[in-house]
């Protein structure tokens, strides 16, 4: 393995992708989203319950690489009690530290750092951005579907 693999491949990253908060599905979501990368072709469903403006229940299936994986767990470790406005700020974030060598996403999605060697695999970010993605999504829609 080249030394470029070795670094985005850390064994931090390697931890987070085996264990993903929150894996399965809601019973009875408020809404659900399915979005899949077709250059990678990693997928993700979310479920998605929304109190007061907040995310109450959360719920995913990922089926994505390492860095996908790695990325929806970190999503998933601070997903709850998040507003829309947190969500979209840390989607905005985690593409410019991606995609612009922005910041890292400021606390508390931080942990997003440990993707730092990925910025240079463009072919990866599609899939490290899905489950961010999908839940800005499915807020949007929720927001949609409930009046405030």
């Amino acid at each position: 393995m080249s030394h470029e693999l070795a670094a985005l491949y850390s064994k931090k990253l390697l931890a987070l992708a085996a264990d993903i908060p929150h894996l399965g599905q809601l019973e009875k979501p408020q809404i659900t989203i399915f979005k899949r990368a077709p250059l990678c072709g990693s997928s993700v469903s979310i479920d998605l319950e929304i109190c007061d403006g907040k995310i109450v229940r959360f719920a995913q299936n990922v089926k994505a690489c390492a860095l996908g994986q790695a990325s929806a767990a970190i999503l998933g470790q601070n997903v709850i009690g998040r507003s829309f406005l947190e969500i979209k700020a840390a989607h905005a974030q985690l593409e410019g530290f991606l995609c612009h060598n922005g910041p890292a996403p400021e606390h508390p999605f931080d942990g997003f750092e440990t993707l730092l060697p990925a910025r240079d695999f463009k072919n990866r970010h599609a899939s490290i951005l899905l489950a961010i993605s999908a839940t800005l999504e499915a807020f949007e829609q929720a927001h949609e579907i409930t009046p405030s």
